[in-house]
């Protein structure tokens, strides 16, 4: 018997849908029905309004494929999320006014250097950092 190889992929899309699936379960779906683990990074989600959440899926290849079908046929727009953070370090003093702003510790002070770092894998992309920065080294990037 030979041994399968399962292709694991994590993707942060944005899903966008109509007032008539806001009260829906489509988080309860994609982890039931397609095996997923779903981590919302944010969501703006109201009754008689449309619906909007960044989410990071991780899972089969094959399952993310299947789910994306799901979900552009339940009438969910699904869009890869191509906006980042970024941390400009030549406009950048390190007063860490942004690091308690962080609800992930993706701005930390390093305890040497007592510089500020950016750790893009732990950055949700909140932009709550963004108003802190009186030298505008903190912004978002499309």
């Amino acid at each position: 018997m030979g041994i399968g190889v399962v292709i694991v992929a994590k993707k942060k899309v944005i899903f966008s849908f109509p007032p008539s699936l806001v009260e829906e379960p489509i988080t309860y779906v994609l982890i039931k029905n397609y095996d997923l683990q779903v981590n919302i990074l944010r969501a703006t989600v109201r009754p008689r309004d449309r619906g909007r959440m960044v989410v990071e899926l991780k899972g089969k290849k094959e399952n993310l494929n299947k789910a994306f079908e799901y979900l552009e046929g339940a009438g969910i727009q699904v869009d890869a999320l191509v906006q980042e953070m970024r941390h400009r370090p030549e406009l950048c003093v390190s007063c860490t006014a942004c690091v308690p702003m962080c609800p992930t510790g993706a701005l930390s002070v390093n305890r040497e250097t007592r510089e500020l770092e950016f750790d893009h894998n732990k950055c949700i992309i909140c932009e709550a950092c963004i108003p802190s920065c009186s030298y505008r080294a903190l912004e978002s990037q499309f």
